[in-house]
């Protein structure tokens, strides 16, 4: 394995950490839900199952793409896959990108697969790749799907990072050519309509719209540099509220993953609403296992299944469908946002 791509891998997890805060900004807090105070409803009628890239799951959210590449993050790559087969519920890995350079490299992605044998395992690729890549990456872990990451934010910062970004029929070819379905996603700065109606041009039908409001890989890699700054793109992009939002331009097209600084029960029952299917949540996660290993893991995610099954009960709403009607008030500012998109 190449120390170098190991370090990096590391550096990104340590600074990710480093940077946590519990009460990052990902726009949801100006989105008011009104109360229902006649729920007619009890706990066991609801039902919150729902799809992650077209196949049915029990749990609306999961553990999305982190790490992987390094002989620590393949450590944590277990705690966190043994949380997730514990409590049945998908986990993405991080970039296999690493393990298609330096296939010695392929152990800290496959302990994924080892630690939940029966469970949903979501591969993950830079856009940059190709289709035979792809297939190598769904091959080394068994992958039930497969996550393609735009991420030229990033790139564009690394000093070693890509500079050319012709990606589009790439992915193309991938999505027209993989056994398993394929969701194209963001890394912490948003998809815009514009980027919408591309991806629909080729044939994409599941988008992570990966906002801005939790894990910054703009100030990642900006931290990790000791040459040029690049500070001005630190809050590039639209938070998850205002990329869902974006999103019900497109709502009848794709089916949306949320995913951006998502903090508690009430982030993800917001996500719903605003037409998510699912919710992945990296940042927090990472944050607990790290300081409460894998049994803490567990009681988080047990706690959030129940909490947010304890919300939908008290707005009355027996499924996810039933969330998507309830009215919402958005901010003067989220609404000067929509507003403009039309």
């Amino acid at each position: 394995m190449d120390q170098r791509h190991a370090h990096r891998k590391d550096e990104h997890v340590f600074i990710a950490e480093k940077q946590f805060n519990i009460q990052n900004d990902n726009g949801l807090d100006q989105i008011r839900i009104l109360p229902n105070n006649l729920p007619e409803i009890a706990v066991e009628e609801v039902d919150y199952s729902t799809t992650i890239a077209g196949k049915k799951t029990a749990i609306p959210f999961f553990i999305n793409a982190m790490s992987g590449g390094s002989p620590s993050t393949t450590k944590l790559n277990k705690k966190l896959a043994l949380a997730a087969n514990k409590t049945g519920i998908a986990m993405a890995t991080g970039s296999q990108s690493i393990a298609i350079k330096f296939p010695d490299a392929s152990t800290s992605f496959q302990v994924v697969r080892e630690s939940m044998p029966n469970g949903f395992v979501i591969g993950n690729l830079g856009a940059g790749n190709d289709l035979h890549s792809a297939k190598e990456a769904i091959e080394m872990i068994s992958a039930d799907a497969l996550e393609i990451h735009l991420n030229a934010i990033q790139e564009i910062i690394m000093p070693e990072g890509d500079r050319n970004f012709y990606w589009r029929d790439k992915i193309a070819q991938i999505v027209a050519n993989l056994d398993v379905p394929v969701i194209v996603k963001e890394v912490g700065f948003g998809i815009s309509p514009a980027t919408l109606k591309k991806l629909k041009k080729i044939n994409v039908k599941y988008v992570d719209l990966s906002g801005w409001g939790g894990t910054n890989f703009a100030r990642i890699e900006n931290q990790r540099l000791h040459t040029e700054n690049f500070d001005s793109l630190d809050n590039f992009g639209m938070n998850i509220a205002e990329s869902l939002i974006a999103g019900q331009l497109y709502k009848n097209d794709f089916s949306f993953t949320a995913s951006g600084g998502i903090r508690n029960a009430m982030d993800i029952v917001k996500c719903l609403c605003l037409g998510a299917d699912n919710v992945g949540i990296s940042g927090l996660f990472l944050h607990t296992v790290l300081k409460e290993d894998v049994a803490g893991l567990v009681k988080q995610i047990e706690d959030l299944k129940h909490q947010v099954k304890a919300i939908m009960t008290i707005l009355g709403c027996h499924n996810i469908s039933e969330l998507r009607q309830i009215p919402l008030i958005l901010s003067s500012c989220l609404l000067n946002f929509k507003n403009q998109l039309n």
